[in-house]
């Protein structure tokens, strides 16, 4: 039986726009084919036990060449494969997908489009350029500034300028010179605002605002790299007043979050809304044990305290009620306690408000907290610190293993990173066991606690820790880190 291939647009980096439709046909695909351009927080998303092949180009350097790339689609879909081709930006618009489809239609292969949002609209959108304006212009005009090597460029400057829009050029920063004099040549005022924007929606966004005879000294001076487009006209004088995402406190900043796959999406949602480039790894994943003879036995137990260690021990404590056909009410005048507001909040949606929760929030303090009661029910990880039952050894405590904690892999290779969060010790044992580089003393990282930063510490990160260990104080920790650079840089 035939499969089916996608044609999906990944949008500019920022993993906020891509779509939808785009974000379920990852989920579900058998195969992703993705390009060179696809921003690393998608790729990060990806499960790691899905197969993806990576078909990017970058000037002239070629992972695979058009027609191979061609002629994969159609291999796998006549496997009987879901394929996602995934390429940046919009697939129609100067990315060759129409050719791609050519193909699959030869051969009567199904294949749907999934529209991407393409970096000629959301580049200057990030960068305060509105690309069209009632007061400046009332049209835009996107234009390749691709040529083949040795080849002049083909393009009709005098019908340019007598647009009268905004022209937006597209993969044209070696022919930037070309285009800058074939303007001014055909008639445009060498004082037009123009400018270049890199790698817009990414922490790696960087702009240059200049006029159209200034441009390529400064793309010069500045240093601008590729991929960048090429925005000329009155709307790019907008820019400064415009600018919105420069302005976050977290903006230029690339942070990797390793922690559970339960916790990792709140985390980088903080620190999205921040300004940073968030490429979530989750590290650990956890799994409730299911024929669980410990958590049978001690539904027999007439006790005054049940304590939860983390929202994972929430979730399975009810799992396995429900399972046992059983309620809350089995534990009748039972006292809760918690370690933090994370486990805390799991507790009140499932409609128990918790009696006890410490200043400070660790296994420790907890333990601290519990230190006068006694018949304590202590349900949390199979491999967890032992901390909390040995300063509770004077009472009676009964640890209750509910769920295993895994080592989970990496989709991809991680890279370019400013700083490191860690939310636990096992997501720094994680990370360590995906990466394996050996030294880490080049890295920051910002740690939600005590446990996590010892555990950091062991391998050498540079470590900081957060003032309370709530997932809040640890973005602003992130914040805290990324000043102190910027002061000393």
């Amino acid at each position: 039986m035939q499969g089916k291939v996608y044609l999906v647009g990944a949008g500019p980096g920022d993993i906020g726009l891509l779509t939808i439709k785009a974000k379920e046909l990852l989920q579900t695909a058998d195969v992703i084919v993705y390009d060179a351009l696809v921003g690393d927080s998608i790729l990060a998303t990806i499960d790691s036990n899905k197969r993806c092949i990576n078909v990017g180009k970058r000037a002239a350097h070629h992972i695979m060449q058009q027609e191979d790339t061609n002629k994969l689609l159609l291999d796998e879909a006549l496997k009987g494969n879901k394929v996602v081709r995934l390429k940046g930006g919009d697939p129609f618009l100067f990315g060759r997908g129409g050719e791609e489809l050519e193909l699959l239609v030869k051969h009567k292969i199904d294949f749907e489009v999934v529209p991407g949002v393409t970096s000629a609209i959301s580049g200057p959108a990030y960068n305060g350029i509105p690309v069209t304006h009632r007061d400046y212009c009332s049209s835009i005009h996107i234009i390749t500034g691709h040529k083949k090597q040795d080849e002049p460029l083909d393009m009709n400057f005098e019908a340019l300028v007598k647009l009268n829009g905004t022209l937006i050029f597209l993969m044209g920063i070696s022919s930037l010179e070309q285009i800058t004099t074939g303007l001014i040549k055909a008639g445009m005022d060498k004082d037009m605002p123009a400018a270049v924007l890199q790698q817009a929606t990414t922490s790696h966004q960087k702009k240059v605002v200049a006029t159209i005879s200034t441009l390529r000294e400064a793309v010069v001076n500045q240093a601008i790299r590729t991929p960048a487009i090429i925005v000329v006209g009155k709307v790019c004088k907008l820019s400064n007043d415009l600018d919105w995402y420069s302005k976050l406190p977290l903006f230029g900043y690339k942070v990797a979050v390793s922690t559970s796959t339960s916790n990792v999406s709140k985390t980088a949602t903080k620190l999205r809304k921040l300004g940073a480039e968030v490429i979530e790894l989750p590290s650990i994943t956890t799994t409730i044990i299911e024929q669980n003879r410990a958590f049978t036995d001690a539904l027999r137990l007439k006790m005054d305290w049940i304590a939860f260690t983390s929202p994972q021990g929430v979730e399975s404590f009810f799992y396995n009620l429900e399972k046992h056909q059983k309620d809350i009410r089995t534990f009748k005048y039972v006292k809760f306690a918690v370690v933090g507001p994370s486990t805390k909040a799991a507790l009140a949606k499932r409609g128990i408000i918790a009696d006890l929760m410490p200043d400070i929030y660790d296994g420790a303090s907890l333990a601290k907290a519990l230190k006068e009661q006694n018949n304590i029910l202590l349900f949390r990880a199979t491999k967890a610190d032992n901390e909390i039952v040995d300063m509770l050894s004077h009472t009676t405590v009964y640890d209750i293993p509910m769920y295993d904690t895994h080592f989970t892999s990496f989709p991809i290779i991680v890279d370019d990173i400013d700083c490191i969060v860690f939310t636990s010790a096992s997501s720094v044992e994680g990370f360590v066991n995906n990466t394996k580089w050996g030294t880490y003393s080049e890295y920051k990282c910002a740690c939600i606690g005590e446990k996590t930063k010892e555990c950091a510490d062991k391998y050498g990160f540079k470590t900081y820790v957060a003032k309370e260990a709530t997932i809040d104080e640890l973005v602003q920790l992130v914040i805290d880190i990324k000043e102190r650079t910027d002061e000393t840089s």
